[in-house]
This record gives structure tokens, C-alpha cells and sequence, in this order.
């Protein structure tokens, strides 16, 4: 697999994730993922604390969500990212296209949990979720869509395309939490992990990384500035 990595040492290793590509093995994807191509990168070399289908990652992102995914190589590299997850110190920020206008920043903070009514979707749950912050800020207004960066806080499953959902902002392209059809051809949210920082385990010198945007989001962009 061709990985694209923007750093690796003996402890962790940040890769830039494409669209499609699943992190770990599960029901319906049992090879051809990205875990697949870090064992087979890192001689199997992987932090062991997630078991055998999920070596090395502490943290992951949707199969059609671009961009930054930290994976640790050892234990104490993963215990150490795991407390700084728990502690919400580490820096994640998100790009992404919304549909509707928002004319300014904005926090939603509301619990996710499965959806009672469909348990293979998450929704705002206030009975049974757990507590879920995300930030946006407004980066460019569209013609009927919006360009945000979203912050995380919590790190629930789907929790930014459940949290724009929730406020009527649905992500450009989800299928699942938006419009079933979306206007322009694509596949999956227009979501990319852009931004990742988080202290070293080992040297505890803060690291930050950032990616740019794939080609289809920068395409996506000029279109709908025209």
C-alpha cells in the first residue's frame, strides 16, 4: 500500500488517509485496509493495547474522511495519546463543506449515542449519549453551502456530521446524516481531517502536522465559489 506519510519515528507515525480506504479491519472489510498496509509498513511492529484487528491506532476517522490519523508503534506510545484523548489536549481540526448558510461561529454541545431507531447510525442522544463538543468557525461562505473548520473536543463516532446534522447544517455529500441525494457527484461527507497536534510520548515536545486539502475538496471549493 502506498502510504503517504508526513512523519514516523521509533515510537508514532502520521499518515494522511484517502477517501475509501477503511482503518481497520471489520464485518464486510477484512483486508485492504489501512492497518493491512501499516503492519505490512512497520514489519508488524504496532501497538498491541487495541488487540489484534486494530494495532496501532488509538484514534481513527470515517472510511470516506480524509486526512491525519496518528498510530502508535509501541504501548507506552499508545497509553500516552490515549490520556492525552482523554483529556482532550490533543489539537484535531477538521475541514468541511456544509450545506446552508452560517453567518457565524458557533459551539454544539449535545450527547451522542445510537440512534434508538437505527442502530447502525449515531445521533444526539440526551438518554443515553455520551457528552460531545465541537466547535466551527466559519471560514468562507458559498453559494448555498459553507466552508467551516470544525474542532473537536470529544472525539464520538460521527460526531461532527451528527453535530452539523443536529443544527441543520448537514455536510456536503453525507448520505447518511444529509440530503440522500446530494447535488454533486460524491462519494461520501466532504470531511477532512486537516490539522493534528499532540504532545511526543517520549520527548514531550508538542508536534503539530497539517494536510492539505485532496484534490476533489479543492475542485469542490472552486466550483462553488464561481
Amino acid at each position: 500500500m502506498d502510504l503517504d506519510i508526513l512523519y514516523e519515528d521509533e515510537d508514532v507515525l502520521v499518515v494522511n488517509k484517502p477517501k475509501g480506504l477503511v482503518v481497520h479491519p471489520a464485518a464486510g472489510h477484512e483486508e485492504h485496509t489501512l492497518v493491512n498496509g501499516l503492519l505490512y509498513h512497520c514489519k508488524g511492529r504496532l501497538s498491541g493495547i487495541n488487540g489484534v484487528l486494530r494495532p496501532g491506532i488509538v484514534h481513527r476517522i470515517d472510511r470516506d474522511t480524509t486526512g491525519l490519523l496518528l498510530v502508535c508503534k509501541n504501548d507506552a506510545a499508545h497509553a500516552s495519546i490515549a490520556g492525552q484523548l482523554s483529556v482532550h489536549s490533543i489539537t484535531r481540526r477538521y475541514h468541511a463543506i456544509v450545506h446552508g448558510s452560517l453567518s457565524s461561529d458557533g459551539t454544539v454541545d449535545a450527547p451522542i449515542g445510537r440512534n434508538p431507531n437505527d442502530r447502525m447510525k449515531m445521533a444526539v442522544n440526551p438518554k443515553n449519549g455520551k457528552r460531545a463538543v465541537t466547535h466551527y468557525h466559519v471560514l468562507e461562505p458559498l453559494k448555498n453551502f459553507t466552508y467551516v473548520e470544525c474542532r473537536l473536543e470529544t472525539g464520538r463516532t460521527h460526531q461532527i456530521r451528527v453535530h452539523m446534522a443536529s443544527v441543520r447544517h448537514p455536510l456536503l455529500g453525507d448520505t447518511v446524516y444529509g440530503p440522500a441525494r446530494p447535488p454533486f457527484p460524491l462519494d461520501g461527507q466532504t470531511l477532512h481531517a486537516k490539522v493534528l497536534g499532540f504532545v511526543h510520548p517520549r520527548t514531550g515536545e508538542y508536534l503539530e502536522f497539517d494536510a492539505p486539502l485532496p484534490d476533489y475538496f479543492e475542485k469542490l471549493l472552486v466550483r462553488l465559489r464561481r
